[in-house]
């Protein structure tokens, strides 16, 4: 990772977006960090599934079989509707501003947006402008703003989400046999997924407290974005064929 300093209209004034994607810009991944105000699209086209981390757990959704292998990554194009948030926005992050002494200041001080002016992504002459000719905010950043903001809200939900998933016993360790053909197979393994059984089985107090905090309907999400394995596993034996 570089060095990320505050965005701002003087520094960067001729800083581009290149919002094209491929490997040099790190696409071609097997699996992406996503968070869960990204589920309900999301779960349109990739399996979500968990994984546990030193301090919690993580939301992730399945791109790929083979390392560094992006079955959505045809050429400098990503082939599906929605692309997770942070295939979007790499070159960027939420940062809270610091008084003097180092400390943090209240959260109505405002965010900053932090950038790497060395990533990838980033170009003085090819794709799409952030700041007008007159210093403003371009259609681009904008976008960033609203998908930074997007993370951000996911990222804040996270851990009280998977704390109560726990405490409604809805998490559930998960392995996959994934069989291309004869020679070929995978094991997905080392992931957690919402157990469809416990789900259906909630009721009562935690039926209604999992539902007012708005976690029900993410646990659905992740349901039923494993009718997406499916689809993957045909690209793949798709695209195994294309190269025999």
């Amino acid at each position: 990772m570089g060095q990320h300093v505050v965005l701002n209209n003087l520094d960067h004034h001729d800083l581009r977006l290149i919002t094209r994607h491929g490997a040099a810009f790190g696409d071609s991944v097997n699996q992406a960090l996503v968070y869960p105000s990204e589920y309900q699209e999301l779960q349109r086209q990739y399996p979500i599934f968990f994984r546990r981390t030193d301090d919690g757990f993580k939301s992730i959704v399945l791109l790929g079989f083979d390392r560094e292998e992006n079955l959505f990554l045809e050429g400098d194009r990503w082939n599906a509707p929605y692309v997770p948030a942070m295939h979007r926005v790499s070159p960027f992050l939420i940062g809270q501003p610091r008084a003097a002494d180092g400390q943090d200041l209240p959260a109505d001080a405002g965010a900053m947006i932090l950038v790497d002016p060395d990533h990838a992504r980033l170009s003085r002459t090819d794709g799409e402008a952030l700041f007008l000719a007159q210093g403003g905010h371009s259609p681009a950043l904008h976008e960033v703003t609203r998908t930074l903001e997007q993370v951000y809200r996911g990222a804040q939900a996270s851990a009280s989400m998977f704390a109560a998933f726990q405490e409604t016993g809805l998490l559930a360790p998960v392995e996959i046999e994934v069989k291309i053909d004869d020679r070929q197979s995978y094991l997905l393994k080392d992931m957690l997924t919402i157990s469809r059984d416990a789900l259906h089985n909630l009721d009562g107090i935690p039926l209604r407290a999992l539902n007012q905090a708005g976690f029900l309907e993410l646990a659905f999400h992740v349901v039923s974005s494993m009718a997406n394995l499916s689809r993957m596993i045909t690209q793949k034996i798709d695209r195994a064929a294309a190269t025999v």
